[in-house]
């Protein structure tokens, strides 16, 4: 990304061309679908105590490993899948987080089943205004979590969702651009202002 005049660099993610192309291409853009959005979702779980790098660098693995996230073959994932995955070094191998995954599958057919999508649930919770003014100028000016997302974890977690706190819900809702949280530098912001 060419920066403007002004604009020092990428609010996250300069020199790293994955973590570049994640932060052009897709954190803070609104992503809509259940499929992609139960993939956002249980990345975000499987980030918590991780750096968010970790988990770009497997992504691929993820989704090798998780069906590429379809709920319906990951809901009928059994004890045998959980011993396996439990071994596969492509993704981040915790249990708990595993099991996780597939009950948060099950959830979203569950979903299903009561004719509603995760992308209407999801996005019932997006605040009114999506971006905050003024910007911020750091992430330490930046809340790790919202009414909102504390409003959407506690609806996840009503319909049967697992490992999503308010703070994953608003690490989700930042990667799933239902909130803009670029910082007020960033070339993305500048960008939008056709600098």
């Amino acid at each position: 990304m060419v920066m403007p005049d002004g604009v020092d660099g990428r609010c996250f993610g300069d020199g790293v061309a994955i973590y570049e192309e994640y932060h052009d291409a897709e954190w803070g853009l609104p992503v809509r679908g259940d499929r992609e959005l139960y993939e956002r979702f249980c990345l975000e779980a499987f980030q918590s105590g991780l750096a968010w790098i970790t988990i770009l660098r497997k992504r691929q693995g993820f989704r090798a490993a998780f069906a590429d996230f379809d709920p319906e073959a990951v809901a009928r994932f059994t004890e045998d899948d959980v011993t396996r995955l439990l071994g596969d070094a492509g993704i981040v191998r915790n249990r708990a987080k595993i099991e996780a995954t597939i009950t948060n599958a099950r959830a979203v057919l569950g979903l299903w089943d009561t004719d509603r999508t995760l992308t209407d649930l999801v996005w019932t919770h997006a605040p009114a205004r999506r971006v905050r003014v003024p910007r911020a100028a750091t992430f330490a000016d930046v809340p790790s979590q919202t009414a909102e997302s504390l409003a959407l974890a506690r609806e996840l977690r009503s319909v049967g969702f697992r490992f999503v706190g308010p703070t994953t819900a608003y690490a989700a809702m930042q990667a799933c651009g239902l909130v803009d949280d670029h910082l007020a530098t960033c070339p993305a912001v500048a960008a939008e202002h056709g600098s």
